[in-house]
């Protein structure tokens, strides 16, 4: 435990429980898969639920899955001041992306509490509902309900790979009601503020201990598909063929090539999933699925590349003489952080004595769904080579710490 300012984080527990939160996979260790609402997700909604009501905090559940813990404040009819992130893990992934949040929030609570500290407003854990897009091909389910930005009726229809409805996996897990009593009212809370590992190499590599985020960049998700003719690889003719896979090779140069020609450096595109059917070595390719990924914080410059890779899509189909369907998955706006809890962040990063640098996010998160709702803003911690979504991805304890004690002070700054 290292005390500072009369606030301690009990490190040792905290890695402890970050480390039985691994435990709950459908991968082998280093490696994590937890997908939304599988056995292991369940068995970590159950866990955490464990630790909440350990902690002597108020628990409750919503109906799309999202997790709430309260430390009632002095004035709990004021707007709570929230913390969060997410549990569930793409497969192969790591240990520290969405739990260091979670798990990090509910040690900073309990830091205020066993401090004796009591604030004036309540303070709010939420672990969101599938961040990940991994099951329902859509990321921050829960933070979009939240915000109202995903219709209840939309959600609902939403169907995996396997043709199970999140009506139905929600049901099945006990997350019982209509979606449409998840939106908060307006005024909910106060603030937000989610802690996250970087992935990425800054921090690292300036030796910075933590960063204030100051924008978070959104994704436009477009899923592009060819349909042309099938057949015996080596009865047809190379003259004769309209081979599916063609059109989607061209276009996944073209994805890279539009990022990289924008204005912006901070612009990035990504062809994360190109599916081919019916997958033979020796049957031409009939159909294509595209799933492509485009980001920036400035939205003119994500619009541009966005509307220059559907115009290429289409152009590259018709001469290939296939039938090209064009989809919009998600096309979020990127998001500023409020001021205040920037500031919020800062002066706590000099309570505490750490280092700290504003950045931007590249990657998204809750966050950028909570913005929506009331102020927010993120504090990042280093992660080893900047890497993410990898079995390798890994923070340093005493970052973790770091970063658990920057968000208890700066929770407790913004409830009081």
């Amino acid at each position: 435990m290292v005390p500072k300012n009369n606030i301690s984080i009990n490190g040792q527990r905290l890695m402890g429980e970050l480390e039985q939160l691994a435990t709950y996979s459908d991968a082998p260790a280093p490696a994590v898969t937890r997908v939304l609402l599988t056995k292991p997700d369940i068995d970590a909604r159950q866990f955490f639920e464990q630790l909440c009501v350990d902690a002597g905090l108020e628990f409750r559940s919503d109906a799309s899955g999202n997790l709430f813990a309260r430390f009632a404040g002095t004035h709990p009819e004021l707007p709570a001041v929230a913390t969060g992130s997410h549990c569930d893990a793409i497969p192969h992934s790591g240990r520290y992306d969405g739990t260091v949040g979670v798990l990090g929030g509910l040690e900073a609570i309990r830091a205020l509490k066993e401090s004796g500290l009591r604030p004036r407003r309540s303070i709010e854990l939420i672990m969101f509902t599938a961040e990940e897009p991994t099951r329902y091909g859509i990321g921050c389910i829960g933070s979009r309900l939240l915000s109202g930005v995903l219709a209840a009726d939309a959600a609902d229809q939403l169907t995996d790979n396997d043709g199970t409805t999140f009506s139905e996996s929600r049901a099945t897990a006990g997350y019982a009601g209509p979606l449409t009593s998840v939106p908060l009212n307006d005024g909910s809370y106060a603030a937000f503020v989610e802690l996250h590992i970087e992935q990425g190499p800054l921090l690292e590599n300036d030796r910075v201990a933590i960063g204030v985020v100051t924008n978070i960049a959104a994704p436009a998700a477009l899923r592009v598909t060819y349909t042309g003719t099938g057949g015996h690889a080596g009865a047809v003719l190379m003259a004769d063929r309209r081979d599916a896979l063609l059109p989607a090779s061209e276009l996944a140069l073209e994805v890279a090539a539009a990022a990289r020609e924008t204005s912006s450096d901070d612009t990035v595109a990504t062809t994360g999933v190109l599916d081919v059917f019916p997958r033979a070595i020796n049957s031409i390719p009939s159909r294509t699925v595209l799933e492509i990924d485009i980001r920036d914080v400035d939205l003119e410059h994500r619009d541009q590349v966005l509307n220059r890779v559907c115009e290429t899509a289409q152009s590259i189909g018709d001469r290939y003489q296939q039938k090209t369907s064009i989809r919009t998955i998600s096309q979020d706006p990127p998001a500023s952080c409020a001021s205040e809890v920037v500031t919020a962040i800062e002066k706590s990063c000099q309570s505490v004595g750490v280092t700290r640098q504003r950045m931007i996010s590249r990657a998204y998160h809750d966050c950028l769904f909570m913005a929506l709702i009331c102020p927010s803003s993120m504090i990042f911690i280093p992660c080893r080579d900047g890497v993410s979504h990898r079995p390798d991805e890994y923070a340093k304890p005493e970052d973790i710490e770091a970063g658990v004690h920057v968000l208890a002070h700066t929770l407790n700054r913004l409830a009081e």
